[in-house]
């Protein structure tokens, strides 16, 4: 137990938890609003946060003097402020190469984690943050929040029964736009490696990751042991370094495929969905959306949405009541075969001109590449790869066995 739990009378009283947060701009900010959800409930306080230039009393509204407790605390050093504060929880949504050093430095601590996807831009890295924190004993959530849903044991069910006959492979496909000014974000965007650091910042390994680490989650092939072969096709429309237009076909140890077709270049941007298939119908699940489609032979169609338990909620929730963790490093082990696969790829492949136009983004120009969303479908669809389906840029894909 990490919260002091109290009984008075015949209640039980559960103090709030003090999280400090790394990172809370950008995506952060997400994380910081989720923070004050939770403060707002009684599960957690936020006591410190980590970043270069403090937060302005604008972005720390509701928090000074909230229900009694002072302004959370800040300062540019994380583990200074992880001694003073007593946190006994950080989140962390910092650069992707800095996942490790943060991490470890917060198990020696004993502090519990709840770290951003995609954990680490190596599969070393990702082990001495496994290693870090079993060693010291404490807690660690990955932050693929979709794995939160209420689908996937849902789905889970549906397929044990049957529902779809025996399940013969897994297709996910992802079309979302991003502009050129997102490439400037910040000085690691688009990166494979920078000053000598790996970044991996591709579309599969970081911003369409939710599809990779889904998909497997749906295969029931999460750990790193779980996958037999690896074949990545990456690509770039972009003047970037990493990939924004990317396949990925894995072959699982139970010698099924999951295929994942992924762009940052759509034509027309959609939800992204993960389709289960089956020698009796399919399962279609839009993980964004927590919504799941059943077709089968025999039946109408039959849709639901899904609730979902929070990850942070659920971390508070496994110190202070012992509940399963839903997302621990070693679920996440086969994601971490992926992105190895992508970091020792070669560079991806420059798309010829022709293969894409410029169109209006929302405070840039952005790429599109021209029938890429049909492309994604497709390779959802069939489980096949860009270069099987007769793109005219795709190169024969590069194989990987981890």
């Amino acid at each position: 137990m990490n919260a002091r739990v109290a009984n008075a009378g015949n209640a039980r009283v559960t103090e709030p938890v003090p999280v400090v947060l790394a990172g809370a701009r950008g995506h952060g900010g997400w994380h910081l609003r989720n923070i004050h959800r939770l403060q707002r409930a009684g599960l957690v306080r936020l006591v410190g946060v980590c970043e270069l230039t403090p937060l302005t009393p604008a972005e720390l509204d509701g928090f000074d003097g909230f229900d009694g407790f002072d302004a959370p605390a800040q300062s540019p050093d994380f583990g200074d402020l992880l001694d003073a504060t007593g946190a006994r929880i950080a989140v962390v949504c910092t650069p992707i190469p800095t996942h490790a050093d943060l991490a470890v430095a917060a198990a020696r601590r004993g502090v519990h984690l709840l770290l951003e996807k995609p954990p680490a831009p190596s599969y070393a890295e990702f082990s001495r943050i496994s290693d870090a924190v079993r060693n010291a004993g404490t807690a660690c959530q990955i932050g693929f929040q979709s794995l939160g849903s209420h689908a996937l044991p849902a789905i889970r069910e549906l397929l044990a029964s049957g529902a779809v006959g025996e399940v013969t492979g897994v297709g996910a496909a992802g079309a979302w736009a991003r502009d050129e000014a997102y490439y400037r974000r910040a000085p690691w965007a688009g990166h494979r490696r920078l000053g000598g650091a790996d970044v991996v910042d591709g579309v599969l390994a970081n911003p369409l990751a939710h599809a990779v680490a889904t998909a497997l989650a749906l295969d029931g092939s999460t750990r790193a042991e779980d996958i037999a072969r690896i074949e990545t096709g990456l690509f770039r429309a972009n003047a970037i370094e990493a990939d924004d237009t990317s396949c990925v076909r894995l072959t699982t140890a139970a010698g099924r495929r999951v295929t994942v077709a992924a762009t940052l270049c759509a034509e027309q941007p959609g939800e992204p969905y993960v389709l289960v298939h089956g020698s009796r119908g399919r399962v279609t699940y839009w993980y964004k959306q927590d919504r799941v489609l059943l077709q089968r032979t025999g039946h109408g169609p039959q849709e639901v949405v899904h609730g979902r338990t929070d990850l942070l909620e659920n971390l508070v929730r496994h110190l202070t009541h012992g509940v399963d963790l839903l997302v621990p490093p070693a679920a996440t082990g086969a994601f971490m075969k992926v992105v190895e696969a992508i970091r020792r790829a070669p560079d991806p492949a420059r798309l010829p001109d022709g293969a894409w136009r410029h169109e209006p983004g929302e405070s840039a120009p952005r790429r599109v590449v021209t029938g890429i969303d049909a492309l994604v479908a497709e390779a959802a669809a069939t489980l096949a790869v860009y270069s099987e389906l007769g793109a005219a840029w795709a190169l024969p894909e590069e194989v990987t066995t981890p």
